[in-house]
């Protein structure tokens, strides 16, 4: 595996067939599948000349991936997040995850997971690079695309995206919320509740990771929850069909070019015995969303104030997908039209990991659509040339 220090040296274009942008769950996935179908590590160097004349790369990819090490977004994830208490996470295709120490922070084992298995199949990963732009090198929908970063360009006949949401944490907007003299903070920056001692919390939001927050926080101290709409709760009884159900949902509208929904929004709440605990502490009792934000709080929907000392917001993620922005994929829906991983008007595109496919066990099937689309676009363009079996 390339190390680290590789992409300062990468001053070259650079030739693959496959750039694959991200190393998280999904991105590992379509690797798997890209070496497993006989895809080759690209080189470390290339030409201009050589990324012309798809001879020189047959059958190639490459993993660009932005952080500094293995783990994708679980790199980043609060250390009070263990294993026993972490939403289920499937097993990277062909290698299963080791025994698990439930108590485990989920950031160190996942960490540690993924750079095992890179290293175990020696999938051809570069990092840490930040892709700052894919672009079509040219007119021709047959034609190759510019993947571009500061650690230097590559060219592709296609290009696998899986660079998550982690990086995108959507902050809404309200009234005064710039007067607040408190602390406000987006779940991406959540440490530990130590931090919060004595002081009373705000969570705003209707996801697992605003409840389980909610459970955490209320142990050391005061609480208030907050979301725009009444939680749906499931008793932990979630079947399989109704798994299919929720994510059919999902892919319809990324079908229709309309911005993706997580799969939870469609599921609802499932309940636990810390949930239950969280609840029997009051801690899980829902307000209606408040109509501003003062320096010492927030004004309620009937008019009362509650003070407060820290707004901590649950609100999701977006799609990071901006470096994609040059090839205007979106529609007049304000999403990306999608046939299956797929971008419906660009099949050298495929997104992985992004609308259904962004739970653990999505992100592993959609690696796999994705690398058998992609054969089949390039098997199509090469006359009289066989793809690998």
């Amino acid at each position: 595996m390339p190390d680290a220090g590789a992409v300062d040296r990468a001053v070259e274009l650079q030739a693959a067939d496959v750039v694959v942008i991200g190393a998280g769950q999904a991105g590992l996935s379509a690797a798997y599948h890209l070496q497993r179908r006989g895809f080759r590590p690209a080189g470390e160097s290339g030409s201009a000349d050589a990324a012309a004349d798809v001879q020189d790369a047959p059958g190639s990819y490459v993993v660009l991936d932005a952080e500094a090490g293995p783990g994708g977004a679980w790199r980043h994830r609060w250390k009070s997040l263990r294993m026993a208490t972490v939403n289920g996470i499937s097993d990277l295709p062909g290698i299963p995850k080791p025994d698990v120490d439930p108590a485990e922070p989920s950031s160190g084992f996942l960490s540690r997971y993924f750079g095992d298995y890179e290293d175990g199949l020696g999938l051809n990963i570069v990092r840490p690079v930040k892709v700052r732009s894919v672009s079509r090198e040219d007119d021709d929908p047959s034609g190759r695309l510019r993947i571009e970063s500061p650690a230097g360009s590559w060219s592709a006949r296609a290009v696998i995206n899986a660079t998550g949401t982690w990086t995108r944490p959507f902050w809404p907007i309200y009234p005064g919320q710039s007067t607040f003299r408190g602390r406000q903070l987006h779940v991406a920056d959540y440490e530990a509740a130590e931090d919060f001692r004595g002081q009373h919390v705000i969570v705003v939001g209707g996801g697992i990771s605003a409840v389980g927050l909610l459970d955490e926080i209320s142990q050391v101290t005061t609480t208030s929850w907050f979301t725009r709409r009444e939680p749906v709760w499931r008793e932990a009884g979630f079947d399989q069909k109704a798994g299919h159900d929720a994510v059919a949902l999902v892919e319809e509208r990324v079908r229709q070019g309309l911005p993706p929904q997580s799969v939870v929004s469609v599921t609802g709440l499932i309940w636990s015995p810390a949930l239950r605990a969280a609840a029997a502490r009051g801690a899980l009792a829902r307000r209606e969303m408040f109509t501003e934000i003062e320096p010492g709080g927030v004004r309620l929907a009937d008019g009362s104030f509650l003070a407060a000392g820290v707004i901590l917001w649950a609100t999701g993620f977006r799609a990071e997908l901006e470096h994609l922005a040059p090839l205007h994929l979106r529609g007049s829906g304000g999403g990306i039209a999608m046939d299956g991983t797929q971008v419906a008007a660009e099949e050298r595109v495929h997104l992985v990991g992004y609308g259904p496919s962004s739970s653990t066990i999505g992100a592993n099937r959609a690696g796999r659509a994705a690398v058998a689309g992609i054969l089949r676009m390039l098997e199509s363009r090469r006359p009289g040339g066989a793809l690998p079996a």
